[in-house]
C-alpha cells in the first residue's frame, strides 16, 4: 500500500488479501445458494455450474484482469480513468477519443453504483447466518436488516478516522478467512473426490444442452462468483501488480475448493437454504459461531475495501475534472490512497441502508447484483481492445476480443434481472453518470461563455496602469486555470478597478494524466510587477500550496479567485449552476487560508 510498493513476498500477499480481495472473497456466502435456489441441485447441474464457476473466474478475473488489464497501468495506477488517459495519448481519432471518454464515464458510474450494492449484499448475507443458530432461528427478516444496517452505519461512522490503523489487521483476518474456506471445502470434497472433475469444460456444455435457454439466464447468477474481480486492476495503485497477482492465485484456489465443497454438500443436502453456513455447521457445529463472526468481519473488510475504492475513484474524477470539487481529507501522512470524502461517505451510507430496506434479503439483492459488474467488465474489455490495437502488443487483441465477447454474453444474461431489481443498478449508476456529463459539458460551456483574454492583449493595459506607480504594497495572488489565459475576474480587478499590487502573481494548478509527479514553473521575467506560477502535478498527488509558495519566496497579502454567477434559462445549465454552488470552490478544495481570500463574482450568461 506504500507508494514505493516495497513489500516482502508474503507480506505483499497478506496485504493484498486484506485490501483487494474482500469483495470476490466473500462471494461464496451467496453465489451457489442463489444459483441452486433457481436450478435444482441434480448431479449434472451441480457439475455444470461448478464448471461454469471455474471458467468464469479463470477467464473474467485471471485472464481479463490479472493478465491483460494489469499490464496496462500508469505509474502503477489502474482503473478505467487510467485506461481513458492511456487512450487519450495513443489515439489520434477524435471520434474514438470521445467514445473512449464516454465508456470511461459509464464504467466509473457503474463501479460507483456497485459500491452501494456490494456492502449491502455482503453484510446482509453474513447476518442471515444467525438464523442457523437455534436461539436466533426465530429472528424476523426486519430484525436481520436492522442488524445489518447497524453494522453498515458503524462502518461509515469510523471512515473519517481513516483505515490506516486497522488496515494492518485486515490481511491476517482475510488469510484466516480464505484458509477456513479452503479447509471446509476440502473436508466436503473428501466425501466425493470425483467432484474435482467439474473443472472440465464439457460439464458446462452439457449443462447448456440440458437446460437450453434457462441455462443462459443462470449465467446472471454464476457471474456473482467474479464480482470484485475488477478490484485487482482498480486497486493496483495501493500495492503494485505483483503482490495482487500472486495473492489472486492463492485466493482462486481457496474459493474454488470451497465452491467444490458446496457442490458436494448441495448434492447430499438438496433442501439446504444457505449452502456455506449449512456446510460449516454440518462439519463442525461447535465452530459455527466463531465462523459466523469471522464471516461478518470478512464482509466488513470487503465493504471497507469497496468504500476506500469509491473514495479513490471519486478523487481521480475530481482531479481529472470529470467530477465537481468535494471536500477531501487525508487520513494518513504516508499512504496516499488513504483519503476521506464526507459527501461521498454519507451519500453511500444512506444509499446502502435504503437498498437493504428495499430488498430485505440477500437473495433478493442478488437480483440487483451483477449487471453493474458485467457492464464494467465489458467496458474494460472494449477499452483494452482499443489500447492493444494501437500498441506493439497487437497479438493481445484477439484474446481481449474473446474475453469481451464473453463479458457481453454475461451482461446480456443479466437483462433478465431488470424487472426483479437490476434496474437499481441503472438508477444508482445514473446519478454519477448524469453528474459527470453535466459537469464536463458545463465546464466547457462556462469557459467559452467567460471569454478569457490572451496574455499579450491583457499586458498592454496592465503595463500602462502599473507604470503610473500607484500600486498597492505587497503581493497579490490571482488563481487562474492557465496563467497565460486571463479570466474576466482578473480583468475586472486590475483593469477596471485598478486593484494592482507591487507584485502580482498568476497561479495555476495543472493536473497531468500521470498519477504522480510534481514540477514548478515560476516565470518572473514576463513584465514588471507580473509573474506566472504554475504547479504541474499528477492527478493522485496531494500538495500544500501555501508551503510551496513560501519555498519560492511568495508571501501573499491577499488571494483573489473567481466566482461565477451563472444566469441561464437552460434547465441543464441550471443543474450545473446548482452543482457549482453546492460544491467547494477551488481555493476551499486546496485549503487556502480563509483570512486572506477575496472572491470576485463574475456574472455569466449561459
Amino acid at each position: 500500500m506504500r507508494d514505493d510498493h516495497s513489500e516482502s513476498f508474503w507480506g505483499g500477499i497478506v496485504k493484498a488479501m486484506g485490501l483487494v480481495f474482500g469483495d470476490v472473497g466473500t462471494s461464496p456466502i451467496y453465489t451457489l445458494t442463489v444459483v441452486f435456489a433457481l436450478t435444482p441441485a441434480t448431479r449434472s447441474n451441480v457439475f455444470g455450474i461448478l464448471s461454469l464457476v471455474f471458467w468464469t473466474m479463470t477467464i473474467l478475473v485471471t485472464v481479463e484482469y490479472a493478465w491483460l488489464a494489469m499490464g496496462l497501468g500508469r505509474k502503477g495506477q489502474g482503473g478505467e480513468i487510467v485506461l481513458r488517459e492511456i487512450i487519450l495519448k495513443l489515439v489520434k481519432s477524435s471520434r474514438l477519443v470521445a467514445f473512449a471518454g464516454f465508456l470511461s464515464f459509464l464504467g466509473v458510474s457503474l463501479l460507483l453504483g456497485d459500491g452501494v450494492i456490494t456492502p449491502a449484499i455482503s453484510i446482509l448475507s453474513a447476518v442471515e447466518g444467525l438464523l442457523l443458530i437455534p436461539s436466533f432461528s426465530g429472528l424476523s427478516q426486519s430484525i436481520l436488516v436492522a442488524i445489518a444496517a447497524a453494522i453498515a452505519i458503524g462502518l461509515f461512522l469510523i471512515q473519517h478516522k481513516g483505515t490506516d490503523k486497522v488496515a494492518g489487521a485486515f490481511g491476517p483476518i482475510m488469510v484466516v478467512w480464505f484458509g477456513s474456506l479452503a479447509l471446509s471445502g476440502l473436508i466436503s470434497i473428501s466425501a466425493m473426490p470425483e467432484i474435482v472433475s467439474a473443472v472440465s469444460p464439457h460439464h458446462a456444455f452439457l449443462f447448456f444442452r440440458e437446460n437450453g435457454f434457462s441455462g443462459f439466464f443462470v449465467l446472471s447468477e454464476v457471474i456473482l462468483c467474479s464480482t470484485g474481480g475488477e478490484a485487482l486492476y482498480a486497486d493496483m495503485g495501493h500495492l503494485g501488480r505483483r503482490p495482487i497477482v500472486r495473492a489472486w492465485y492463492f485466493v482462486f484456489v481457496a474459493l474454488f475448493l470451497n465452491y467444490l465443497g458446496q457442490g458436494v454438500f448441495a448434492l447430499h443436502h438438496p433442501g439446504a437454504k444457505n449452502l456455506l453456513f449449512s456446510m460449516v455447521q454440518d462439519q463442525a457445529p461447535i465452530l459455527y459461531v466463531p465462523f459466523l463472526l469471522l464471516t461478518i468481519m470478512a464482509t466488513i473488510i470487503a465493504s471497507q475495501a469497496i468504500i476506500s475504492g469509491v473514495f479513490s475513484i471519486v478523487y481521480q474524477g475530481i482531479t481529472t475534472r470529470l467530477m465537481p470539487l468535494m471536500k477531501v481529507d487525508y487520513t494518513s501522512s504516508h499512504l496516499k490512497s488513504q483519503i476521506y470524502i464526507g459527501a461521498v461517505n454519507w451519500g453511500l451510507m444512506v444509499a446502502v441502508i435504503i437498498v437493504m430496506m428495499v430488498f430485505k434479503a440477500s437473495s433478493n439483492l442478488a437480483a440487483a447484483y451483477g449487471m453493474a459488474v458485467t457492464g464494467s467488465m465489458t467496458i474494460t474489455g472494449i477499452m483494452m481492445i482499443i489500447v492493444f490495437s494501437h500498441t506493439l502488443k497487437k497479438w493481445k487483441v484477439p484474446i481481449a476480443v474473446l474475453v469481451t465477447l464473453l463479458d457481453v454474453i454475461y451482461l446480456s444474461s443479466t437483462f433478465s434481472k431488470i424487472p426483479h431489481g437490476a434496474y437499481w443498478s441503472i438508477i444508482l449508476a445514473s446519478v454519477p453518470f448524469i453528474t459527470i456529463m453535466i459537469w464536463t459539458k458545463g465546464q466547457r460551456a462556462l469557459y467559452r461563455a467567460l471569454k478569457p483574454l490572451d496574455i499579450d492583449t491583457f499586458l498592454v493595459s496592465f503595463e500602462q496602469i502599473y507604470a503610473k506607480g500607484k500600486n498597492i504594497p505587497g503581493t497579490g495572488l490571482f488563481f487562474t486555470k492557465d496563467w497565460q489565459t486571463i479570466p474576466p475576474y482578473v480583468v475586472h480587478c486590475m483593469i477596471r478597478s485598478n486593484i494592482i499590487y507591487e507584485r502580482n502573481v498568476m497561479i495555476s494548478i495543472v493536473r497531468t494524466d500521470e498519477p504522480f509527479g510534481l514540477a514548478i514553473n515560476h516565470k518572473t521575467d514576463i513584465t514588471a510587477g507580473f509573474e506566472g506560477f504554475e504547479v504541474v502535478l499528477g492527478y493522485m498527488e496531494i500538495i500544500d500550496i501555501e508551503s510551496i509558495l513560501k519555498e519560492h519566496g511568495i508571501r501573499e497579502k491577499v488571494i483573489f479567485y473567481g466566482i461565477e454567477d451563472i444566469a441561464t434559462a437552460n434547465p441543464v445549465w441550471r443543474l450545473f449552476a446548482l452543482l457549482k454552488k453546492l460544491t467547494p470552490t477551488f481555493v476551499q478544495f486546496n485549503k487556502l487560508p480563509a483570512s486572506r481570500l477575496q472572491g470576485v463574482v463574475t456574472r455569466v450568461e449561459m
